[in-house]
């Protein structure tokens, strides 16, 4: 007897909706496939934005670059590349005038743990579909162009803020990427809808979006409050106009009128820590380090490191307060709430504003 068995789909295109099915089954809140070619154009696009020194010290991109132009370096026989998004937008929003703003994405626990599991489970049923199937997966842990992939699958379009945006779902979502030697039904891209709008670019508070689509990372806040090393200090042209942000930065995304439609997460685990979406400048400075190593554990700004967090709480403060040691609390508020700040955070239970959000080495994979 020759064939498949009953329960596995014997067609391209019932395999492909059986994919997408599954993807939406794990919990992704968007899906969309690509065939596994080489990224010629968007590479060269990559390089050009290399050469132009806009990858500040983030030295790590510019290795790896015939496994991001080309997948099947990482995945010999490559047919297929799956990309979902999953939201993690919540209900919370920083209060008016907040200093010490957290970046929506850190609210809650790093995204690559808790997103790691959904994209397991759907690798999972793909190999289900297809018990054959080779893969590798990937949460922005490898030399893959994420984004450059969610445009080629249809996931969404590239905005003029560089972030990949849906109609449905807005910005506020991460991507995951499965490159498979599955045989699937490529989507075609979305258009481009921002139009002549330039919300984001009007609004970013140091003009990192020199041009549309395109961001000089050593102009953003984002880049000097997450990847920058805390011996760095900030330029002044930064540090006077931080906004008030103390790691990351949300404003393009705050402002891009598709955010109208952003999609808040079922996922508890990507909901603020105690409720917090910003920290006082004042008691970040007094934060020890193993106060800091609990308060943020599973979380990402941890990558940001002690140090580094410290550093972008003095820069927050004003000339008065600079004088504040690191060594004891200054706020009422934070004594008050000091069980809860040491309170270890619960292990995920799943699986940027920059792509190069890393916590792990850059040409990893998940296993």
């Amino acid at each position: 007897m020759s064939g498949s068995p009953a329960n596995i789909p014997n067609t391209r295109s019932s395999r492909t909706a059986a994919v997408k099915q599954a993807a939406f089954d794990c919990g992704f809140d968007a899906v969309g496939i690509a065939l596994a070619e080489p990224l010629t154009s968007e590479v060269q696009r990559f390089h050009e934005w290399l050469d132009r020194g806009y990858h500040g010290t983030m030295s790590w991109m510019e290795r790896g670059a015939d496994k991001r132009a080309d997948v099947a370096v990482i995945v010999p026989e490559a047919r297929s590349v799956v990309v979902v998004g999953h939201t993690y937008d919540t209900a919370e929003r920083h209060p008016p005038e907040a200093t010490g703003k957290l970046s929506r994405y850190a609210w809650g626990d790093d995204y690559h743990d808790v997103l790691a599991v959904p994209l397991a489970n759907l690798a999972e049923k793909m190999k289900q579909l297809d018990p054959t199937m080779e893969h590798r997966r990937y949460i922005d842990t490898g030399p893959v162009l994420e984004k450059q992939w969610a445009v080629r699958s249809g996931l969404g379009w590239q905005g003029k803020h560089s972030n990949i945006l849906r109609r449905d779902i807005g910005s506020f979502f991460f991507l995951g990427v499965v490159i498979s030697t599955m045989d699937l039904d490529p989507d075609e891209p979305m258009a481009d809808h921002c139009g002549t709008c330039t919300a984001c670019i009007d609004a970013c508070p140091t003009k990192a979006i020199v041009e549309p689509y395109v961001v000089d990372a050593r102009r953003c806040i984002s880049y000097w409050t997450i990847e920058t090393k805390p011996d760095v200090e900030f330029p002044e042209d930064i540090r006077s106009n931080l906004d008030g942000w103390l790691y990351g930065c949300d404003v393009c995304q705050d402002v891009c009128p598709w955010n109208r439609f952003r999609k808040e997460t079922t996922v508890e685990a990507f909901r603020p820590r105690y409720g917090q979406t910003f920290m006082k400048a004042e008691d970040v400075v007094t934060l020890q380090p193993s106060e800091f190593s609990s308060r943020f554990r599973h979380s990402p700004i941890k990558r940001a490191k002690h140090a580094g967090m410290v550093r972008n709480a003095r820069a927050l403060l004003s000339p008065q307060q600079q004088h504040l040691p690191c060594n004891t609390p200054t706020s009422p508020s934070l004594d008050l709430d000091r069980q809860d700040l040491l309170q270890p955070s619960t292990p995920a239970e799943l699986g940027s504003p920059l792509s190069s959000s890393k916590e792990a080495n850059p040409e990893d994979s998940l296993p």
